[in-house]
């Protein structure tokens, strides 16, 4: 049997600890409990089960419960005739998603705050729905003045502010196809993305700013828009003030247009399956996958679980530490507006300029459901308990938490001093292609460290072994059995790669790439991505089970695992491990380290070396690297590397060698 991430050793699988249960209080709010009573079904389970038995079913109760808006209602939910690799939702009907993120909600929460905004240096600014519902109008007029219309690709270069959500309204509005960009790329990725999607407009800034300095971002742009020839206007929204370099024609001041445009933009008329996002995901083979996704796809499945997985009321304020050019972005925005919640947008660092900015801006804010990833609440931990214990957060009610597997010590760490013992843990895994959550751990059932509950609604989840079989108690593959509202709709001009990433290896199975397992009280894991797995011996094991060892030594606050060739077993293990602030990093420790790893996993699983790093490569999303980290130990190529947030940390890795 093996481990789960953070799990000292191989029998404690079934001993992990049931460590918080849902109260009556959470119950009798539940969202997702009160749509399944109205459907006759008893429990969460209940509604997992016949969600995935009957997808036609489920999604068209969806559409009801959200309030969806439809300007032509459809004829059929889901048509699967050109296989379920390309299924059709929602057939005949028309939509445009802003007007079920926006204009829906003009009667009832005009005057309600819609949409906040925190920036690095503190300053705060707030939209109520109307004025959201009219800056959007202003946006998407002047990009119709500029000759964007319907099916064009707009490029959104920008950190996390207003405007940031107000453009991704605006291009939805027109019926424009934005490509979201992360805000922290150089000008090579930037022009990869635009060059790809042939867009015909940026919107960018011209700087942030982060730790209280100006960054720029207008000179990265121009850079980029040199080997993009496609893009004849740029919309620059002044952010920190400073001079930019101008393309008189080209170049277009956001706050001037805005102010030139009619608040009045009706919706363009939209087809459920008409594309509204093309957003990137780095590739293992040079170029990046630019995955399609619809109207009434990805923006529906967001909400759906923001309502029914993180139980977001009407009005309630969810916040999550993210980049629009990571899907989370997107996802907040218009998952949070068509759920009915107010969205907090946060543009500056977790520590800056104190360890406690997240829980102060909870608490400032009164935010409900806050999001963050495992890696940020592993550099917070570090930091000391005193900090989240200054500030109780009486309004925050889940944490929500994505992007990579816990480990034990920070999990509980953050449920115990950050959500104060009373605040569940959403654990919540999916992808880009997904447009949200394949397995999660819901507010109303039991959790244990690091798990999930098991499958989103909606979602036909399993763990299977090679040929497709179902496995219980040791690890598999992450597959889903069945097509799903928000499923990509293939690859920007790329059909094959998008049939071959996904639906190769087993008919009609989707592979996710996730290693994962279901134990015997019914919890699921994740245990890394399945390109990543370590074969020791014969015996596999994920990368997590191996660096949750490592990090069992007091010294070591991070580690990653990767296999090498090995002339007797096959794979040997390497691990990177970065230490804790003070550690003492002696002749010894890495063999201390080692000796760790052995004490919790056993002999065979005894690293062949382990290095002590300064920091481990990681995704502006905070994913650690693991193919890069084995690509630059063994010399090998890495292949797409746009997505690295600290590539010093891939030549502080070469030197190791």
């Amino acid at each position: 049997m093996s481990a789960v991430p953070g799990a000292d050793t191989n029998a404690d699988l079934s001993q992990q600890p049931i460590v918080w249960r849902p109260d009556a209080a959470a119950l009798e709010r539940s969202r997702a409990l009160t749509f399944a009573h109205a459907h006759g079904l008893d429990s969460w389970d209940a509604l997992v089960a016949r969600a995935g038995d009957d997808p036609a079913w489920f999604w068209n109760a969806v559409s009801d419960e959200l309030g969806l808006v439809w300007s032509t209602p459809y004829s059929t939910v889901l048509d699967t005739s050109q296989g379920i690799q390309w299924p059709q939702w929602f057939v005949g009907g028309r939509m445009n998603w802003t007007v079920s993120a926006v204009d829906r909600w003009l009667d009832s929460r005009a005057d309600a705050p819609a949409l906040s905004w925190e920036g690095d240096d503190g300053t705060v600014s707030t939209l109520t729905m109307r004025e959201l519902h009219e800056q959007v109008g202003r946006a998407a007029n002047a990009m119709l003045a500029l000759g964007i219309g319907k099916g064009d690709r707009v490029g959104i270069f920008l950190p996390m502010l207003v405007e940031t959500a107000v453009a991704v309204l605006a291009c939805g509005r027109i019926g424009a196809i934005f490509v979201p960009i992360f805000s922290g790329y150089g000008a090579d990725a930037v022009a990869t993305r635009l060059q790809d999607a042939e867009a015909s407009l940026l919107i960018t800034a011209d700087g942030f700013k982060r730790r209280g300095n100006p960054i720029p971002m207008k000179a990265t742009a121009d850079a980029a828009l040199e080997r993009s020839p496609s893009v004849k206007h740029v919309l620059v929204v002044q952010r920190v003030g400073t001079e930019v370099a101008w393309t008189d024609g080209r170049d277009h001041w956001w706050h001037t247009a805005l102010a030139q445009a009619d608040a009045d933009c009706p919706p363009a008329d939209t087809a459920a399956n008409d594309p509204y996002m093309l957003i990137y995901t780095s590739g293992t083979t040079g170029r990046p996958k630019g995955a399609v996704h619809i109207h009434a796809g990805f923006p529906v499945k967001a909400a759906q679980d923001i309502a029914l997985a993180f139980d977001l009321q009407v009005g309630e304020t969810l916040c999550w530490l993210t980049d629009l050019g990571w899907m989370m972005g997107p996802w907040a925005i218009m998952g949070t507006l068509i759920a009915g919640g107010h969205l907090l947008l946060f543009e500056g660092t977790p520590d800056f300029p104190q360890p406690d900015r997240l829980w102060e801006l909870v608490e400032r804010h009164e935010v409900n459901v806050f999001g963050i990833s495992p890696t940020a609440m592993r550099a917070l931990m570090a930091q000391g308990e005193e900090w989240p214990q200054r500030h109780p957060m009486p309004s925050l009610r889940a944490l929500g938490s994505t992007g990579e597997p816990w480990n034990p010590a920070p999990w509980r760490w953050t449920f115990e001093h950050v959500g104060k013992g009373r605040c569940p843990i959403v654990n919540y895994s999916g992808g880009t292609e997904i447009s949200g959550g394949i397995i999660v751990a819901s507010t109303i059932q039991p959790q244990k460290p690091c798990a999930f509950s098991g499958p989103v609604p909606g979602m036909r989840a399993d763990v299977v072994d090679a040929e497709g079989n179902p496995v219980r108690g040791s690890v598999g593959e992450l597959v889903i059995r069945g097509p799903w509202v928000g499923m990509t709709n293939g690859f920007w001009n790329d059909r094959e790669r998008y049939l071959e990433s996904y639906w190769s290896r087993v008919p009609d199975l989707w592979f996710h790439g996730d290693w994962a397992m279901i134990d015997d009280d019914g919890f699921w894991y994740i245990l890394g991505r399945s390109d990543d797995t370590l074969k020791i011996a014969g015996k596999r094991v994920g990368p997590a089970e191996v660096e949750s060892a490592a990090v069992q030594h007091p010294a070591v606050q991070e580690a990653a695992a990767i296999g090498i060739p090995h002339e007797v077993k096959g794979e040997g293990i390497v691990v990177f491990a970065v230490l804790r602030p003070g550690a003492d990093a002696d002749d010894d420790l890495p063999a201390a380290i080692a000796a760790t790893i052995v004490e919790h996993l056993g002999r065979p699983l005894k690293p062949e070396q382990v290095h002590i790093v300064s920091d481990l490569p990681r995704t502006r999303s905070a994913k650690i690297m693991r193919r890069v980290i084995r690509a630059a130990y063994l010399g090998t190529d890495a292949g797409d590397l746009s997505s690295l947030e600290n590539p010093g940390a891939v030549t502080a890795i070469q030197h190791t060698r």
